[in-house]
């Protein structure tokens, strides 16, 4: 456990996807307020760039990189080049995601493979890239899945599809490789306010009722209330929580 007064991340490497909005960037800032170092990855330079920006402000050590999480090159040279910058690594984030809605009938073949491609071959990837580091440190993996991966979600075919994939490779971690002292775990956010769900649409067709499935029972919550919980589980704090789907969403699947 950390020490009285000292930062739960002091001396500790984590590499965040996705960390130039959204849940990625809250989670980038939350790390830094707890004394890790950072390495803050996006398929978006100057969001990256941004994150690490804000997170040097608060007195972390910060660097960015642009990776497009689908590409096996770009993936294994970003976190080559974290633990070339750090010399270790201790915890991984990865929140890279998009999100694409349509009716099942009506969703393009191009679309959900883009969709399985970032959400779920992305984890895949950054999670073997990683998996050398953090088992030499005894690190943290958490990946950040979805309540569409728990329940079905209208209009999200590949998205939930996707996340129940993503729900299921980090169980697949946390039990061939816990005994080896890594522990994997992911939160499934619902109804959180982010770029990415401000960005939805729903088809014009849409049946309306079934958005009740999608709402929590008093309202949604920003990125930061999903950090939170990412940063415990990745912290001593969270030592004996593996293979585990931590649902922020407000009650909306109590």
């Amino acid at each position: 456990m950390a020490l009285a007064g000292r930062p739960r991340f002091d001396g500790k490497v984590v590499l965040v996807t996705g960390a130039g909005s959204g849940i990625g960037r809250a989670t980038v800032l939350a790390l830094a307020g707890e004394g890790a170092s950072l390495f803050c990855v996006d398929v978006d330079a100057p969001a990256a760039e941004a994150a690490a920006k804000e997170a040097t402000a608060l007195g972390a050590a910060a660097l960015a990189r642009a990776c497009d999480v689908s590409s096996q090159a770009q993936v294994e040279a970003a976190v080559g080049a974290c633990v070339a910058a750090f010399g270790r690594l201790d915890g991984l984030c990865h929140a890279a995601g998009i999100l694409h809605m349509a009716n099942t009938h009506e969703h393009t073949l191009e679309a959900w493979e883009r969709v399985l491609a970032v959400n779920l071959t992305g984890t895949f990837l950054i999670c073997r890239a990683a998996l050398p580091h953090l088992l030499a440190s005894r690190g943290a993996i958490v990946n950040v899945a979805s309540t569409a991966g728990l329940r079905g979600m209208p209009w999200g075919a590949a998205y939930g599809a996707s996340k129940g994939g993503v729900l299921a490779f980090t169980r697949t971690l946390a039990v061939e490789y816990g005994k080896r002292g890594l522990r994997a775990n992911c939160v499934c956010p619902g109804s959180i306010d982010t770029p990415m769900s401000a960005g939805a649409q729903i088809p014009v067709d849409a049946d309306r009722d079934l958005l009740q499935r999608i709402v929590p029972l008093d309202h949604s919550r920003g990125p930061e209330t999903v950090a939170s919980v990412i940063v415990l589980l990745l912290s001593e704090g969270g030592a004996h929580i593996n293979g585990e789907a931590v649902r922020v969403d407000g009650g909306m699947q109590a």
